[in-house]
């Protein structure tokens, strides 16, 4: 997908929440985050949105975004389109390879904040549409297979720089069946400790490989039910596993994911 594909994708994505969450009552509780109500997935989406438009719009570092003040939640579906607006404006006036903050040494730059800002706005149009008891949609199948390509690279691949990352041998083959996509994947585990916070860390991790001739275990599904389940918004019912499921499981922990 290209720098306009996401922008197309965010804005969609954007106003199909909106509509929807605007038919669920502000106190509803939400299934897929259930610490959430509909009036908090609605504050959580133009938080975002309002923080990710200021960084783009050239604020160089996080601590000097301002905080946004919440609405009444009569007032929320107001902000978001405010917050939308600001957001799309600012990835549109700039070349998708153009610098910015970012919490990923990987994605410092324009285009990387549209795609997040795309799935962001996808992921959580579920989670309104759960909310409010409305079937589903489902994206075009290319979309689909970008957001588990995003989830695996962006939130899952590899470690800092400041750690390690130890191979302890076993591997996961993850198939999207009806876009042909595929990723490898080697299991191990990460240690280090934040030069920015002194926090030592010592947790399951995962790097992605070229395609590996064996794999241990096999997941396979459409890429909508991947990405579904990858980001806890679906169970693993429509997927097929092959070989040790305990390896899907690992997969599925590391993904929790707000």
């Amino acid at each position: 997908m290209d720098h306009d594909a996401y922008l197309d994708l965010l804005a969609d994505q954007t106003a199909r929440f909106a509509r929807v969450a605007a038919t669920a009552p502000f106190d509803a509780a939400v299934p897929s985050c259930p610490e959430w109500d509909a009036a908090d997935l609605l504050w959580h989406l133009t938080e975002v949105q309002y923080f990710w438009a200021r960084i783009a719009g050239g604020v160089e570092e996080p601590e000097q975004v301002p905080d946004l003040a919440r609405p009444a939640p009569e007032y929320l579906a107001t902000v978001l389109e405010e917050q939308t607006l600001a957001l799309l404006h600012a990835l549109r006036s700039r070349e998708a390879a153009e610098w910015c903050w970012s919490w990923s040494d990987d994605g410092e730059y324009i285009g990387w904040v549209a795609r997040r800002q795309a799935h962001e706005a996808l992921i959580h149009r579920v989670d309104a549409e759960l909310v409010a008891g409305t079937e589903v949609s489902v994206p075009d199948a290319a979309v689909a297979a970008d957001g588990v390509d995003e989830m695996l690279t962006v939130f899952l691949d590899g470690v800092p720089t400041w750690g390690s990352f130890a191979d302890d041998g076993r591997t996961l083959r993850v198939e999207a069946t009806d876009t042909g996509d595929a990723w490898s994947i080697r299991f191990g585990r990460f240690t280090g400790t934040s030069p920015n916070s002194g926090a030592v860390y010592d947790e399951d991790a995962l790097s992605l490989a070229e395609d590996l001739a064996e794999h241990d275990t096999t997941i396979r599904g459409a890429a909508w039910d991947l990405d579904l389940w990858l980001w806890g918004r679906a169970d693993a019912d429509a997927l097929q596993v092959e070989g040790d499921p305990t390896l899907a499981g690992r997969l599925r922990a590391m993904a929790e994911i707000e």
